[in-house]
């Protein structure tokens, strides 16, 4: 089956083909800044991004000819996880998303070439993923609902890829999933189904390189009010100059985490605060699960580190077996994705959010 992933990021562009599950042709650019930074919207970059992909593909002799095209999903309306046939509604959805992210053109320009190709277009597993168990979405303020943002690709495919090594299924396990990037979430899998996971995005959970995560909401509410920041600049602070940026200036977790290895303030005094926040939520993970853990998989680009694994080993081993799974490979998980719907592994869902 070759199978062609679309990822598009804030300024970069990530492609492959895959025959099955190996990758057999892979291109990744990032685009200059000044020829992102003429778009106002994303929207605006719809024809540049394809354009790109449509060049990428005629250099590297590559015909459209596939079995499937699949891109990462965008910032739509929450649904349940699985592969998606992009359809017309999923379409509407991402124009009109209320949030902008480059990863809203990937249904569609996949959708373009599918048609192209005479092959169908999917995406699997969007940010927005929601499966969460009733009392996990009330808060103490009427109105106000707990979102489901986190890193649903990469945590559900560590999880089916550690099930098969098993020779089990990833729905007859329960695991906390702990990605660990530039936002982290931690998540908790029930036979399935994440049924509680924090808002890695704006304001929930633990802080991490760019992200504030929860914070004392009275002291907030006094910041909001003060004066001195726009409703921009503290949605900033939430989100990209929070967390280690907010307090360090920098986001270099190979740097961050060699100073604080090393004893450097106020390096090692951030950085171990951030790790037991981490932590402090998987223990959050291990009650929504009620105690009955199979694993706690360790993932993303800071489970490289062997200082931070080190610290967040120490505040949560007693919560289940550890199983690290660093980095996370988002082209093979839409591949691997794509693949099991043509095959009939995985069952194709039907976007229709309510």
């Amino acid at each position: 089956m070759k199978i062609f992933v679309i990822n598009p990021g804030s300024t970069s562009t990530k492609l492959a083909l895959y025959e099955d599950e190996n990758p057999v042709w892979t291109k990744n650019v990032h685009h200059p800044v000044e020829e992102i930074a003429q778009f106002r919207h994303i929207n605006e970059q719809y024809e540049y991004r394809k354009e790109f992909i449509v060049k990428a593909l005629n250099e590297a002799g590559i015909p459209l000819a596939f079995d499937a095209v699949i891109a990462r999903g965008g910032l739509l309306k929450p649904t349940p996880g699985g592969v998606y046939a992009v359809n017309e509604r999923m379409k509407h959805d991402l124009i009109h998303a209320t949030m902008e992210h480059a990863s809203n053109l990937g249904a569609l320009i996949a959708d373009e070439l599918s048609v192209a190709c005479h092959c169908p277009a999917y995406i699997a597993d969007p940010v927005v993923v929601d499966e969460r168990m009733p009392e996990a979405r009330w808060t103490g303020i009427p109105g106000i609902e707990r979102v489901s943002i986190f890193h649903a690709l990469n945590s559900k495919a560590v999880s089916r890829r550690y099930a098969a090594s098993l020779e089990k299924r990833y729905e007859d396990l329960n695991l906390i999933v702990v990605h660990l990037g530039g936002g982290i979430s931690v998540s908790a899998h029930r036979k399935g189904r994440v049924i509680d996971v924090n808002n890695a995005l704006d304001g929930d959970g633990p802080f991490s390189p760019e992200r504030a995560g929860t914070v004392p909401a009275g002291q907030l509410a006094e910041l909001c009010f003060s004066g001195k920041y726009t409703l921009r600049e503290v949605k900033k602070m939430l989100s990209g100059k929070g967390g280690l940026n907010g307090h360090l200036g920098e986001t270099d977790m190979i740097t961050i985490a060699a100073k604080a290895e090393a004893g450097e303030e106020p390096y090692k005094s951030v950085l171990d605060a951030m790790m037991y926040t981490i932590a402090k939520e998987a223990g959050a993970r291990y009650v929504a699960l009620r105690g009955q853990v199979d694993a706690i998989i360790v993932t993303g680009g800071i489970a490289h580190s062997k200082y931070c694994v080190g610290l967040l080993k120490d505040w949560i081993d007693c919560l289940g077996p550890i199983v690290l799974m660093p980095g996370e490979d988002e082209m093979w998980a839409l591949a691997y994705n794509a693949l099991g719907a043509l095959q009939g592994n995985l069952e194709l869902q039907v976007y229709q959010p309510e």
